[in-house]
């Protein structure tokens, strides 16, 4: 389909302008060339009519192929961004490591500051250590450790900083700093932020978890087969740990490359 439309800027001569396509006629309605009252006409039609009076108007364009390729990929992005991507073992187990040296790090400085006010006698617990490396399989070195003098009230000073490590990194952020660095967070089953009260409650099951240890670590273990990868405790608390999303900056800068 051919069509035409009146150049109201010529003043001398034949105004009109022809033949173009729809997309030619389109493109000239974008540049400000073809205005609502300017008469267009196209082969079928019998009178010049004003472009706003033809449906074409009102018609949204045909997008481009460059147009329909950024559509696909912002389409594949945006749904690769709201699937779930499950955290798996041995990227939970990495994560738990990284947690663990920091929180030997933080005992360690807590150990120091004791040894210095003369409340632990930092000798003997490395001489403990020192065996526990030699026999990691020993039950008689807890019982060593615990009549230390100090080191009760070492351990319970340790198990509120942990408890208080896992609980409010969670709650506030959702992922400790282990999680964090390999980008995946602990969520509700629903998808929903985990709250102070079941970020406590998660913690108190993974104590039950740590306790499968004595068989083999099952409550671990369990995230190899389960479809969302949960661990005995994320069964308890009604959790799951999942990949971070993708960032939106990322489709941003596939468009500009395309």
């Amino acid at each position: 389909m051919k069509w035409f439309y009146i150049d109201t800027s010529i003043t001398d001569g034949d105004r009109r302008q022809g033949p173009f396509s729809i997309d030619e006629i389109r493109n000239f309605v974008n540049e400000g060339k073809i205005k609502e009252e300017t008469l267009v006409w196209h082969s079928g039609e019998t009178n010049w009519k004003a472009w706003k009076d033809y449906p074409e108007a009102t018609e949204a364009p045909e997008p481009t192929e460059e147009e329909l390729l950024k559509q696909t990929i912002e389409t594949l992005l945006q749904s690769r961004m709201n699937s779930k991507r499950f955290a798996g073992f041995f990227v939970r187990a990495n994560a738990f490591i990284i947690d663990n040296i920091i929180l030997s790090l933080v005992g360690a400085i807590f150990l120091y500051v004791m040894s210095l006010a003369g409340l632990i006698d930092i000798n003997a617990v490395s001489e403990i250590v020192n065996q526990y490396i030699e026999n990691p399989s020993s039950t008689e070195l807890v019982s060593k450790a615990l009549e230390l003098p100090g080191m009760p009230a070492f351990f319970t000073i340790w198990s509120f900083v942990q408890a208080a490590y896992f609980i409010v990194f969670h709650a506030i952020w959702g992922a400790t700093p282990g999680k964090r660095l390999f980008h995946i967070h602990v969520e509700m089953a629903g998808g929903e932020k985990l709250t102070w009260a079941f970020s406590m409650f998660r913690f108190i099951a993974s104590i039950v978890t740590q306790a499968t240890l004595y068989f083999y670590g099952l409550g671990y273990l369990i995230v190899l087969i389960d479809p969302q990868k949960r661990a005995l405790h994320d069964y308890i608390a009604r959790t799951r740990v999942v990949h971070d999303p993708i960032e939106q900056k990322n489709s941003k800068e596939i468009n500009k490359e395309v």
